[in-house]
């Protein structure tokens, strides 16, 4: 299998997913990162893609590991694969709505998924339509944030007041979104993985500093949680709604279930494997095998 693993820049170290999906699918797997391509749209030669310069053939599947940090070249990459045929897991679609938080919310609100509510903040900011509509204290989010960033939880209205002022005094166009506060379970949430419309089992992850941000890759604690059929459902409720073959699903304890937090397209496993066993990588790919045509 040719399998194309795609990430955004080359780092220093390999990252635990990207060597676990090249172990998985063995020989034939290929990292290429974003800035080695080089995309060639022709009518007459619908194979043109040059990787480090050089010509080269059209990968069986592409997994990319960009997430929400894809920016204009990465989906131009993507969607230019997708033309010519080539499966992207997931695709760029669905990358593209996932990153948008706001989207997101709307897309689970029409199709009947429980969600925090959720309000888009223009300037000028009205901290009474907050306070009327979210209360206090709420969590704000810029658009495409991940692995726990960008993300804030303002307790009053005036410290939401302050908080805007600054956040728009360094980045006076950034999006951002406020979302009603679930605190049902503070610093703990779950995660469900997701794969080709499967839920492959949960993670129930807990803050060891004190912060309602549970996120493994800020320090908090996983451990195997039981998936139940409700929690299973709702997860892969979520995921297809936004069109995700592979998916991380967060979710936060409400006082009758879960409310689904968010999505994540290229969701890190380290601490997901560690806490259940189940072989995250291993199923990525056996996916990625069943969409080759």
């Amino acid at each position: 299998m040719n399998c194309w693993i795609v990430l955004q820049k080359r780092t220093k170290n390999t990252t635990y997913e990207t060597r676990r999906l090249i172990e998985a699918a063995g020989i034939g797997s290929t990292v290429v990162y974003h800035p080695s391509v080089d995309i060639i749209v022709s009518r007459k030669d619908r194979t043109s893609i040059r990787v480090k310069n050089k010509t080269v053939q059209l990968p069986d599947v592409v997994i990319p590991r960009t997430g929400s940090g894809t920016g204009y070249f990465g989906f131009a990459m993507l969607r230019h694969l997708e033309q010519l045929g080539v499966p992207v897991i997931n695709s760029s679609w669905a990358i593209e709505a996932t990153k948008d938080k706001l989207y997101a919310a709307q897309v689970f609100a029409q199709k009947g998924i429980d969600t925090p509510k959720t309000i888009l903040v223009k300037s000028p900011v009205s901290p009474s339509l907050v306070a009327r509509e979210i209360g206090f204290p709420a969590v704000v989010k810029i658009m495409a944030g991940s692995y726990g960033k960008g993300v804030y939880k303002v307790e009053t209205k005036s410290h939401f007041q302050d908080f805007i002022e600054f956040a728009h005094g360094i980045k006076s166009d950034e999006a951002i979104i406020v979302q009603e506060y679930v605190g049902t379970r503070p610093g703990e949430d779950l995660r469900v993985f997701v794969v080709g419309g499967q839920a492959l089992g949960a993670m129930r992850r807990k803050s060891r500093d004190g912060s309602f941000k549970a996120n493994i890759t800020r320090g908090g604690e996983g451990e195997a949680y039981p998936l139940t059929t409700d929690l299973a459902e709702l997860a892969v409720s979520a995921a297809e709604a936004l069109g995700l073959d592979v998916a991380g699903v967060d979710l936060l304890f409400t006082d009758d279930g879960y409310t689904v937090c968010e999505c994540n397209s290229a969701p890190g496993f380290e601490g997901f494997e560690r806490a259940t066993g189940i072989d995250i990588a291993r199923a990525i790919i056996d996916y990625a095998r069943t969409r080759i045509k």
